[in-house]
């Protein structure tokens, strides 16, 4: 266990390595910079002498030495636009993003196994159709314009829920009122994973439900509610542990739209922001922050598998 655990923790080193090398050299290539946003304001000279305060006219590799260096020492930068740390300005927008991505995931969870899973004991029926419909209209519906039209359904023309923001004015530690500005974006961020969910949950019961051991079990003269959640289910959710465990950091990392559409002060809408005002480190640092999210969630994901699946040891060869 503490050898694998190693091994992992190495690999997950090296994988973070090549992520932050990729970033920053893709970062670097890009066109324009911060200068072109002060180039009406300021001359050439205030223009240069910024470049060099930020360090912008060293060579390639000596920047690149200078931003690996503040990395291992938990320094990802200076926002060029805030000019506040990039890790402070990330630390304060984390908890909206993790509230959201958490919310998403256990809405997907909650509709989608119990859904996936009945549709496979009942292939033809009416619930296996419903479970199908759903599954393509939420991997089909575009996140813009199905978050559009909640907003023009539900806060436009019925007045039910808040359009934007994260809560109310006045109202910061009103449960009820950060609840209600929370359903919107959460059944629009997890619409689509939860799609996926169910066909995942789908496809690995009806794997397990035609295994031997659970002929066997029914051959036994067992009840098929103990069949089912004694033998098929928890098999199959090592298949569906691994989709859960991988939709989170997806989640996080792909709220970006969500949390545009809807206001939300969270890390995509950061993300989106600092993309648009060239922001490089603020970007940079957010890749590196979502990168080690599902790099930690993965491990996170293999150790959980052998709970699941008896059969499954974490030795050399899972490695």
């Amino acid at each position: 266990m503490v050898a694998y655990l190693l091994r992992r923790l190495v690999n997950s080193l090296v994988v973070l390595f090549i992520v932050c090398t990729a970033v920053f050299l893709f970062i670097h290539i890009a066109p324009g910079g911060p200068s072109i946003l002060m180039s009406d304001e300021l001359s050439k000279e205030q223009i240069a002498e910024i470049r060099k305060s930020l360090g912008l006219d060293d060579p390639i590799h000596v920047q690149y030495y200078r931003w690996m260096n503040n990395i291992m020492h938990g320094n990802l930068g200076i926002s060029f636009i805030s000019a506040r740390s990039v890790l402070v300005v990330i630390l304060e927008r984390v908890p909206a993003t993790a509230v959201l991505g958490l919310s998403a995931l256990l809405f997907s969870v909650v509709i989608a196994l119990p859904l996936g899973s009945a549709s496979a004991m009942r292939q033809g029926s009416a619930l296996d159709s419903l479970a199908s419909f759903f599954s393509f209209f939420g991997v089909s519906m575009p996140v813009f314009w199905f978050g559009l039209m909640l907003i023009l359904l539900f806060s436009v023309q019925l007045g039910w829920l808040p359009s934007a923001g994260m809560y109310t004015v006045g109202k910061e530690t009103d449960l009820l009122d950060r609840f209600r500005h929370l359903i919107m974006p959460t059944i629009v961020l997890g619409l689509s994973n939860t799609a996926e969910l169910i066909r995942y949950a789908r496809s690995s019961m009806l794997e397990v439900l035609r295994q031997d051991y659970v002929r066997t079990a029914r051959s036994k003269g067992l009840g098929e509610v103990m069949v089912i959640y004694k033998h098929a289910l928890k098999n199959a959710m090592v298949t569906n542990i691994s989709v859960i465990g991988l939709s989170l950091p997806r989640l996080i990392g792909g709220a970006a739209i969500t949390e545009f559409i809807f206001a939300w002060p969270g890390m995509g809408r950061l993300a989106i922001t600092s993309a648009l005002g060239r922001d490089y480190p603020l970007v940079m640092g957010i890749t590196i922050v979502v990168s080690v999210v599902v790099i930690l969630t993965n491990l996170i994901v293999d150790l959980m598998y052998p709970f699941f699946d008896p059969r499954i040891r974490l030795t050399k060869k899972t490695a």
